[in-house]
């Protein structure tokens, strides 16, 4: 049975001998609850409507937590901003990126999934997890020229 994302992160933190603060128990709740891709920036964002005297450094280093326990996926879709997904509890997904709007579509396809263990089990790998980022132009933007 999976765990919650909530005891993976309290087993994590006590694994590294971290306290669960009230911060960073707030600032994990808020995350879990955000879908989709933001950055760290959209977070902080969300954190201080609750609390809004917490200084950015604890949001960013618990959204470094985050990401170390596999909560969080950090993305970087070439545009100079990261962005963050949940990595826990959902369905693993690769990603088509527009290279002028920024858009971003989650993609699923077994057919490359299976390609993909395949290349790396010719190379002697166990593949273990794995990013794909297909780059280009999205209808929108192929239109508007």
């Amino acid at each position: 049975m999976l765990k919650s994302a909530e005891q993976v992160f309290i087993e994590y933190l006590k694994e590294n001998k971290l306290p669960l603060t009230p911060q960073r128990r707030c600032i994990a709740e808020i995350f879990l609850q955000t879908e989709g891709h933001f950055s760290a920036e959209r977070l902080c964002e969300l954190v201080r409507l609750i609390l809004p005297n917490l200084g950015q450094a604890t949001i960013y280093r618990t959204l470094k937590l985050l990401v170390d326990s596999g909560l969080a996926e950090a993305i970087d879709p070439g545009d100079g901003v990261v962005l963050y997904e949940h990595g826990y509890g959902h369905e693993h997904h690769d990603h088509l990126v527009c290279r002028k709007c920024g858009r971003k579509v989650e993609v699923q396809d077994p057919v490359i999934e299976k390609r993909q263990e395949a290349l790396a089990s010719m190379h002697g790998f166990n593949l273990i997890r794995h990013r794909m980022y297909l780059y280009g132009e999205c209808r929108d933007c192929r239109e508007t020229e």
